[in-house]
């Protein structure tokens, strides 16, 4: 019995001895493992990614994307091409091309008169509210506030030439009475312009009204008139 008991104790008294030198084998791996990690990443020789030629191969990229998208007339030239202007010249030359080749000739449908009621163009959704506002004697809001535009331009520009008649004579405070009005008027016109071309369907924007270019305008318009 007694050497039994004596055998328990000293196993029992040995077990937290052999489970201290086991953490401590795993520290001691750990930190192995951890000076090598570590070591590696601080290590000067390894391989780091290269920004620019990151950056140069997603430039070309985006290039060749962009390349793509021009027609074959144009491609391989793209840093020449300064405007749509230039796109638009090699369509109209692939017209004209068409033309001279009779590839317009006996097409159908030729000499009847085109089917507008529907615009194949157009986004769906549009194309039906525009449909419904030309049944019932409407138009687009844009379309409305263009002729709004144009007839309030054509009405100015009549009262700057009787306004002009004032000025150059000995007394020219009826002409800047007169001017100063025709200013405020031309802003509020210039407002309209604004919010047309806010509203309009892209490529229909017009230009504002300068009034330097509007006195120009009337000049020439004087000067032919004589």
């Amino acid at each position: 019995m007694a050497l039994r008991f004596a055998a328990r104790k000293a196993l029992s008294s040995s077990a937290p001895l052999v489970q201290k030198s086991r953490t401590a084998g795993e520290s001691i791996v750990l930190r192995g493992r951890w000076a090598s990690s570590s070591s590696s990443s601080s290590d000067p020789s390894s391989p780091k990614p290269n920004k620019k030629v990151t950056h140069d191969r997603l430039a070309s990229v985006i290039d060749a994307v962009n390349d793509r998208k021009l027609p074959p007339e144009l491609r391989g030239q793209r840093n020449n091409v300064r405007s749509e202007t230039d796109i638009i010249n090699v369509v109209e030359q692939r017209v004209w091309h068409a033309m001279e080749e009779g590839q317009f000739e006996n097409l159908p449908g030729k000499g009847k008169p085109l089917d507008l009621s529907s615009n194949p163009h157009a986004d769906p959704a549009e194309d039906t509210l525009y449909r419904i506002l030309n049944k019932n004697g409407c138009a687009p809001e844009w379309v409305e506030l263009n002729k709004e535009i144009r007839n309030s331009i054509a009405g100015w520009r009549l009262a700057l030439r009787k306004a002009w008649m004032y000025k150059g004579g000995r007394d020219d405070s009826k002409w800047l009475e007169l001017s100063e009005v025709l200013k405020l008027q031309l802003r509020d016109l210039n407002n309209k312009v604004l919010h047309y071309n806010l509203i309009v369907p892209f490529g229909r924007q017009m230009f504002g009204f300068k009034w330097e270019r509007e006195i120009d305008r009337l000049n020439e318009e004087i000067q032919m008139d004589k």
